[in-house]
């Protein structure tokens, strides 16, 4: 799915985005950034409430069960968003100097993502020391993000980023190919309409 499959008459804003959510980003950070829709054209909002950033955590598999989200917690899961898509665009474009304050908003978020020690019994009622699982808290979870985001954004990994060349998806995602020259965010929707178009145009100039 991508931004094209969003329907005309779509009524904004969502009342859940859950239907809405695609995963063609290759990597947990870029899916997150993709839950802003059409950010070419109506910007559709899909983490709308924060029960559909609960169960978007679990479905990009950053946790393992659903927890409680708060209002708080959804808009700063937002802005950590919208930092990683400024970076995003950002090594994209080239040139100029990324934004500090979204630099430091990710590299915030970063603290949710280190060892977290537990102290737990064993099975035999020993102490053991032990580390929290990775997906505890809508918090860590988040946190995981940001440490994907800064590892594609902060080394060479920066320049497989890309966003859809279709002029109807503004959908991100990191190029995976062996030659790096990945265009489309999805060849069976963006890359097959982009042919089709083609195909259209060079039957329209032989007539």
């Amino acid at each position: 799915m991508h931004d094209r499959d969003l329907p005309e008459e779509l009524a904004l804003p969502l009342a859940t985005g859950e239907p809405w959510w695609y995963w063609s980003g290759g990597r947990p950070a870029v899916d997150f950034v993709n839950t802003h829709r059409e950010r070419w054209r109506r910007g559709v909002e899909t983490l709308v409430t924060p029960e559909d950033l609960a169960t978007w955590l679990v479905r990009a598999g950053v946790m393992e069960a659903s927890a409680p989200v708060t209002q708080k917690v959804l808009a700063q899961a937002i802005d950590l968003r919208e930092a990683i898509d400024a970076l995003l665009v950002g090594a994209i474009e080239g040139g100029a100097a990324a934004p500090t304050e979204a630099i430091t908003l990710i590299d915030d978020w970063l603290v949710f993502a280190g060892v977290r020690p537990q102290l737990v019994a064993d099975p035999g009622g020993v102490p053991l020391l032990t580390e929290r699982a990775a997906s505890d808290s809508p918090r860590r979870a988040l946190g995981t993000i940001a440490l994907d985001a800064a590892t594609m954004l902060g080394t060479d990994q920066r320049s497989r980023i890309r966003i859809c060349a279709s002029e109807t998806c503004s959908g991100r995602f990191f190029d995976r190919s062996p030659a790096g020259r990945r265009r489309w965010c999805s060849m069976r929707t963006c890359g097959n309409e982009a042919k089709a178009r083609r195909h259209r145009q060079r039957q329209r100039q032989s007539v």
